[in-house]
């Protein structure tokens, strides 16, 4: 009898821990892995005190149209400039090449980048910077323009999925510094895809 109340004490007290540990919300698996970060306090951007309140970002819902094949045009001459940010200070980055693909019957190209501090870092030898701006800014998403995160490829194909769009932290947190997105990056279009505004709730 006796063994029979342990368990039964045991099997509520496991209950109970694992309704105060809420499942991460998300459809993706990128959606749940950016609502984790932002639950993190070693990770996230936000300000202690909306981190505390915070349960999940906003995201347009997932759309395969968004995810596209882009051809790679790499430009090894370009120049590096200071690229402007929300703050004073300026990110020196160069073209590191030409992005060009279809979307919705239509045909864009956008520049994208490599930063000159990142690809000593270890683990972003490799890495490039894609920020866009679109006609979702400033109503459904981040009035800046967000940000895809790419790696080079072995060869000239590239993929874009608009639906891994995220916001620069200066969107949750006046104190980082993000680069400011370059005008010649902008899409004609709405890209209902990726990381909404940010709404404290």
């Amino acid at each position: 009898m006796t063994k029979n109340i342990l368990l039964f004490i045991l099997f509520v007290s496991a209950l109970s821990c694992a309704q105060k540990k809420e499942p991460l919300l998300g459809d993706t698996e990128w959606q749940r892995k950016m609502n984790s970060d932002f639950k993190d306090a070693s990770e996230s951007p936000l300000k202690d005190k909306d981190r505390k309140t915070f349960r999940a970002l906003d995201f347009f819902e997932f759309d395969s149209t968004y995810t596209v094949v882009a051809t790679l045009k790499r430009t090894p001459d370009s120049k590096w400039f200071k690229m402007k940010t929300t703050t004073n200070r300026m990110s020196k980055e160069r073209v590191f090449g030409v992005l060009s693909f279809k979307l919705n019957e239509k045909e864009y190209q956008l520049n994208v980048y490599q930063g000159e501090d990142l690809m000593k870092k270890e683990g972003f030898e490799d890495y490039l910077f894609l920020p866009f701006l679109d006609n979702t800014n400033g109503e459904t998403s981040y009035g800046g323009g967000r940000y895809i995160e790419l790696r080079i490829p072995e060869g000239d194909e590239i993929i874009i999925d608009f639906n891994k769009a995220y916001n620069p932290f200066c969107a949750y947190n006046a104190k980082y510094s993000c680069p400011i997105v370059p005008r010649v990056n902008y899409i004609d279009e709405e890209i209902k895809a990726g990381v909404k505004a940010y709404a404290k709730h």
